[in-house]
C-alpha cells in the first residue's frame, strides 16, 4: 500500500505549462478587488479539470470542488492579488503594468508578496489530484481569493455565500512564501501570524491664532502627550514574556503657520500573538487617550475608530501534528520549525467562516547561498529582499516544487486511501 510519501514524491505535474502560468501571473498583476483578468485565467484552467466550479462567490472568489467518493472535506486555499509596488527584479518575466489610483496618480504593479506562486501551486495541485484520484477519497476544494493585500477578500467571499455554496470542510490549509532558504517547509502549532488593527484616534482642540496660545486648547501638545505615554503601554503594562507592538505610524494636526488647530489625529498600528494582550493593550489605549484630552482641558471626547483587522493566524496543534508528520517523511531536513512572524494575513477568516480547523506554513523562498551568507554575516534585513519589496522575487524552481508538494501532502494527509 502506498503511503502519503510515496504518493507524493512519484507526483507528476507538467513543468512548462507550471512556468508558463506562474510567468503569466507575475507579470500581469492586479491590485486587490480588482482583479478580473486574474479571474477569468484561473476559470479557464480549471475547465479542464474534472471539478466542479463556483464562481464567483463575492466578487472575485473561486472555488473548484473535487468529488472523489466517501471521505472528509479538505480546502486548501491561495490568495492572488497584487501590489501597487513598480517591480525592480530585472526578472524577464517582470511586471510591467501600471495603473490609475483614485487620486489619479500613476503607480506600478506587482506580485511582491509570493501570491503568484501560491496561485500556481493550488492549481498544480488540482492537476496532481485530478490525476491521483485512485490513491484518494473524499472531497478536496480549492478556494482562489482575491483581495488579502488589502484584508477584504476572505470576508467578501464569507459575506457572499462561500459556507452555503461549497461542502463544510473538516480542515483548511493554507501556505505562504517567506525569506528563508528556498524549498524549506516551516511550519508551528500555536500562532503564526500576528492579530493585527490600525486605530485612528480623533484628539479634539480648540483653534487660536499663534500669538494667543491662552484661547487655544492645543491638540498637537495632547498628541504628543498620548505618544509618550503609548510608548510606556508595551513597556510597563506587557509582559515582557508576552509579544505586543504599538506603532504611531501617522500623526497630522494643521495646515498653517500661524494658527494653532482645532483637532489632530494619530493612526496607530497594533500587533500580538494573543487576544487577551491584544484586548488588554486596547483598554489601556484607550484609557490614555481619553485622560489625556480630558487632562488637556478639551471639552470634547476624542474618538477612537478601528480598521484594517486581522485575525490571529493560530494553528490548530492536532492539525499540525497530523500534518508535520508528514511533511517530515516527504521533505526530511527541509522540513524546520518555523518562528512567529509579526505580519497578519486575513486566511483565518476562511476556518472561522466554516467553524473548521486550520494550519498554515511557510514556504522558504531565498537562494539558499544568499540566505545562509546572509545568517552567517548577520545581515538577514539588510541583503534578503522580503515580501514587498521591489527587489522580492521568489527563486522559482525549489519555491514552487515544495509548495505544490508541501500542499498535496497536507491534503493527503486526511484523503490518502
Amino acid at each position: 500500500m502506498s503511503t502519503v510519501s510515496d504518493i507524493v514524491r512519484s507526483y507528476f505535474v507538467d513543468e512548462v505549462w507550471q512556468r508558463r502560468l506562474y510567468e503569466l501571473l507575475h507579470a500581469n498583476p492586479e491590485l486587490s478587488m480588482q482583479e478580473q483578468e486574474t479571474y477569468s485565467r484561473l476559470m479557464m484552467e480549471l475547465s479542464r479539470f474534472g471539478c466542479e466550479v463556483i464562481a464567483p462567490i463575492g466578487k472575485y472568489g473561486i472555488c473548484a470542488v473535487f468529488k472523489n467518493g466517501d471521505g472528509p472535506t479538505v480546502m486548501h486555499r491561495a490568495d492572488f492579488d497584487g501590489l501597487p509596488v513598480t517591480e525592480q527584479t530585472g526578472a524577464p518575466y517582470a511586471s510591467h503594468k501600471t495603473v490609475q489610483t483614485t487620486d489619479g496618480q500613476t503607480v506600478g504593479t506587482m506580485h511582491a508578496c509570493g501570491h503568484d506562486i501560491h496561485t500556481t501551486a493550488l492549481m498544480s495541485m488540482c492537476d496532481v489530484l485530478d490525476h491521483t484520484r485512485e490513491h484518494w477519497s473524499g472531497t478536496f476544494i480549492a478556494l482562489f481569493q482575491p483581495g488579502e493585500e488589502i484584508g477584504a477578500g476572505a470576508q467578501d467571499m464569507a459575506d457572499n455565500g462561500l459556507t452555503a455554496k461549497v461542502p463544510t470542510p473538516d480542515v483548511v490549509f493554507g501556505q505562504h512564501v517567506m525569506p528563508g532558504r528556498a524549498g524549506e517547509v516551516m511550519s508551528k502549532p500555536g500562532p503564526q501570524f500576528a492579530a493585527c488593527d490600525s486605530i485612528r484616534i480623533r484628539i479634539p482642540g480648540r483653534a487660536a491664532h499663534g500669538s494667543m496660545p491662552h484661547n487655544s486648547v492645543d491638540p498637537t501638545y495632547t498628541a504628543a502627550m498620548i505618544i509618550a505615554r503609548l510608548q510606556a503601554i508595551v513597556g510597563r503594562e506587557v509582559d515582557p514574556a508576552d509579544f505586543a507592538v504599538v506603532t504611531v505610524a501617522s500623526l497630522h494636526a494643521g495646515t498653517t503657520n500661524n494658527i494653532i488647530p482645532g483637532e489632530a489625529e494619530l493612526v496607530l498600528n497594533c500587533r500580538f500573538y494573543s487576544d487577551k494582550v491584544k484586548a488588554r493593550v486596547y483598554a489601556a489605549i484607550e484609557r490614555v487617550v481619553h485622560a489625556e484630552v480630558l487632562a488637556s482641558g478639551s471639552l470634547d471626547e476624542a474618538t477612537v475608530t478601528y480598521f484594517a483587522h486581522g485575525e490571529l493566524l493560530d494553528n490548530d496543534e492536532a492539525v499540525f501534528t497530523r500534518v508535520r508528520e508528514q511533511f517530515d517523511a516527504v521533505f526530511g531536513d527541509a522540513s524546520v520549525t518555523a518562528d512567529p512572524k509579526t505580519v497578519s494575513e486575513d486566511f483565518p477568516v476562511i476556518g472561522q467562516a466554516f467553524g473548521a480547523p486550520y494550519f498554515f506554513w511557510l514556504i522558504g523562498c531565498t537562494p539558499r547561498d544568499i540566505w545562509d551568507k546572509a545568517v552567517e554575516d548577520d545581515r538577514v534585513g539588510e541583503d534578503v529582499p522580503v515580501n514587498h519589496m521591489s527587489t522580492f522575487l521568489p527563486e522559482y524552481e525549489p519555491t514552487i516544487d515544495s509548495a505544490t508538494r508541501a500542499g498535496v501532502t497536507a491534503v493527503l494527509s486526511y484523503l490518502a486511501k
